[in-house]
């Protein structure tokens, strides 16, 4: 009861930190009311990332802001990141959401890629010279190195991006541009206004009475579209070239002064984005395995189930905090455990049920990392790989490890009481009766010492020995005789 009781608490302590550390950047900001808050968007777009700029939001609603100023210096990332992080943007209604593409000693002063996909998703883009943003095809890694999406992936970014260019009033042919090579559009003058359109765009100004004067091509077909700041903001794409944090609150109408207040990265953030990582994941896998397999095979409940219930806990709230962990993946976890355990206790052998219930578990834990069920577009069917990849070869080797433990258990002092003892050796202080001694006690008469009920003391000869009957109870005095010497065991009967 005790340990049980001390296994509980650290449970409860456990997860109490997990929150108390992540409830870090909860706290209501302690810097001065500001209408602007930043959000920094740098370095690689993966899953931390989402739960960092998920927090930001939350916070800076609650805050009051005015303006969400997302600070974005980045190559770009993962695909599925960047559509989680432009429908965050695109949910918040409380405030402006601003692209400000800013350079720095340590930054790069681009928004390329995945970056750009968020940089359309805000209804306003400024830029600092010297920037640029663009060339947002997706691609996905393979043994020979980054690869071109097929037609299939890089329809369904185009038309992600041009939503969201048509949402927030930029010209749709640039953001369909920037993603696919087959777009060549050019400057077209138009009744003095300077527009970028397609030749079959122009072609139709001209069938209908327009008089279109053709300028510089924009975009060449076969290549990506990447513009500078300047190009930004001659086509109406970017509201301002502004050179640094003063001049954009200038620019939105809350100058005088004012700092706005910046979202910084917690312990909680960066541990998340450690834990969906794929090495962490999958140790957490395995060794939450391996603990799984132990308490189910040994009585009680123990370290190995307080184990167990850490690791996975551990990632499916991570993976939660992505958004990618519904009531389905729990559901099929907490059924696939409960096959396993009806196999291993109630159905002799291994088979369909037990199979069943792994397959399970593996299933929920791959769902649980990815925020589709079945993949459709290539990004998706290469994240569906890797997830895969890492749960499957988590299982192999949590199975793989435990067969071992499970050899070597015995010998460990510390773990002897989970294993099943096949030898009881007279250094453990067993002892058996010997032939000799068998043949010497048979068929003795004596006297019971005590009552047997069926098992008891008799004397024979002077030598008081513990003995059982068939079944029967006699009373202390009756006389007995010894029928059969088996092992230690003494039978007798009454005579």
């Amino acid at each position: 009861m005790r340990t049980r009781t001390i296994l509980i608490v650290f449970t409860a302590v456990f997860f109490s930190s997990c929150f108390a550390i992540y409830g870090e950047g909860e706290q209501p900001s302690r810097e001065a009311p500001s209408g602007a808050w930043v959000i920094p968007v740098r370095g690689d777009i993966d899953r931390g990332m989402v739960v960092f700029l998920r927090r930001g939001i939350e916070r800076a609603v609650r805050g009051g802001a005015e303006f969400l100023i997302f600070d974005i210096n980045t190559f770009g990332g993962r695909v599925d990141s960047a559509l989680q992080i432009t429908t965050l943007i695109g949910s918040v209604d409380e405030a402006e959401a601003i692209a400000y593409i800013t350079t720095s000693p340590e930054g790069l002063g681009v928004s390329w890629s995945a970056g750009a996909l968020i940089s359309f998703a805000c209804s306003r883009i400024f830029m600092a010279p010297g920037t640029s943003i663009g060339a947002a095809a997706p691609v996905y890694m393979t043994e020979e190195g980054p690869q071109s999406a097929g037609e299939k992936t890089v329809s369904a970014v185009r038309a992600q991006i041009a939503a969201l260019a048509e949402k927030n009033g930029y010209p749709v042919n640039i953001a369909k541009a920037m993603v696919d090579t087959d777009i060549e559009i050019r400057e077209v003058r138009v009744g003095g206004e300077v527009r970028v359109l397609t030749e079959d765009e122009t072609e139709d100004l001209e069938r209908g009475g327009e008089k279109p004067e053709r300028g510089r091509i924009v975009s060449q077909k076969g290549k990506l579209l990447t513009l500078t700041a300047k190009e930004m903001e001659r086509y109406k794409v970017s509201s301002g070239t502004v050179a640094n944090a003063e001049e954009l609150l200038d620019s939105l109408g809350i100058g005088g002064g004012q700092q706005a207040v910046t979202v910084e990265k917690t312990v909680a953030d960066t541990a998340v984005g450690i834990i969906t990582g794929s090495a962490v994941t999958s140790l957490l896998i395995v060794i939450g395995l391996i603990a799984l397999f132990l308490e189910i095979t040994s009585p009680g409940f123990g370290v190995p189930g307080t184990v167990a219930i850490v690791c996975f806990a551990v990632v499916f709230a991570s993976y939660a905090l992505l958004g990618t962990v519904g009531s389905i993946e729990l559901i099929l976890f907490v059924i696939g455990l409960v096959l396993l355990i009806v196999e291993i206790f109630l159905i002799p052998g291994f088979g369909v049920v037990g199979i069943s219930g792994l397959i399970l578990i593996v299933l929920s834990l791959i769902l649980s990392m990815q925020g589709f069920v079945w993949p459709q577009y290539n990004w998706q069917w290469a994240i569906f790989r890797r997830n895969i990849l890492v749960v499957v070869s988590s299982a192999v080797g949590s199975i793989a490890v435990f067969a071992l433990l499970a050899s070597l258990l015995p010998q460990v002092k510390l773990f002897s009481r989970l294993t099943l003892q096949t030898e009881q050796t007279a250094d453990s202080g067993y002892t058996v009766q010997e032939l000799e001694t068998e043949g010497r006690l048979l068929g003795k008469r004596g006297e019971a010492v005590t009552t047997l009920r069926p098992s008891g003391k008799a004397e024979f000869e002077g030598e008081v020995l513990p003995v059982e009957t068939d079944g029967e109870f006699l009373t202390a005095g009756d006389s007995v005789q010894i029928i059969e010497v088996s092992g230690n065991r003494i039978i007798v009967r009454k005579c």
